[in-house]
């Protein structure tokens, strides 16, 4: 098999341009570190065996956040059906999603928005979390999200007023 560059490198330019921003993404979705490390790393191992279809890094990097972001809602679907064949099984209440250990204003008011993100149709949470978690300019969302640049900002602006009105009536506190 012979590449046409060399992969390694291709593959450490990918991981340093992506990673953080990938990480932040993931975490936001999943919502613990320890989960969010490990579907970076799948996300990377599945690029590494793709990278030979990738034409550049630009193009890498993009997958990369695709599949990592996917992963992501994946397992996030899949703890909420866990939980609730748990509560079936043992009739038990849902967890509220506030902890003992979380009862500062600040957390109050993340549990607040967080909860209001996840409320909003999946369009509208996909851009939501890669612009304001991912902080990713407008042409790297509609690369990872294959659409185009203008339904981005349509869809952010569509979010952020659904969010809004989620969140209206809400003494919402923020860290100066």
């Amino acid at each position: 098999m012979t590449y046409r560059r060399d992969e390694q490198a291709f593959f450490n330019d990918v991981y340093k341009a992506a990673f953080p921003v990938l990480f932040r993404v993931v975490l936001r979705i999943v919502g613990d570190q320890e989960s969010a490390e490990e579907l970076c790393h799948d996300a990377f191992i599945r690029l590494y065996q793709h990278s030979t279809t990738l034409p550049d890094i630009d193009q890498a990097r993009y997958w990369v956040l695709r599949v990592g972001k996917n992963l992501a809602f994946n397992l996030s679907k899949r703890r909420g059906r866990e939980r609730k064949a748990l509560e079936r099984v043992f009739h038990e209440p849902g967890r509220s999603s506030r902890s003992a250990d979380r009862d500062t204003l600040e957390d109050e008011t993340l549990a607040t928005v967080r909860s209001a993100v996840d409320r909003l149709p999946k369009t509208l949470r996909d851009v939501i979390v890669l612009k304001e978690y991912g902080e990713m300019p407008y042409a790297e969302i509609a690369q990872v999200l294959a659409i185009s640049e203008g339904n981005v900002k349509v869809r952010v602006h569509r979010a952020r007023e659904r969010l809004a009105s989620l969140l209206e009536g809400i003494d919402v506190q923020f860290r100066e």
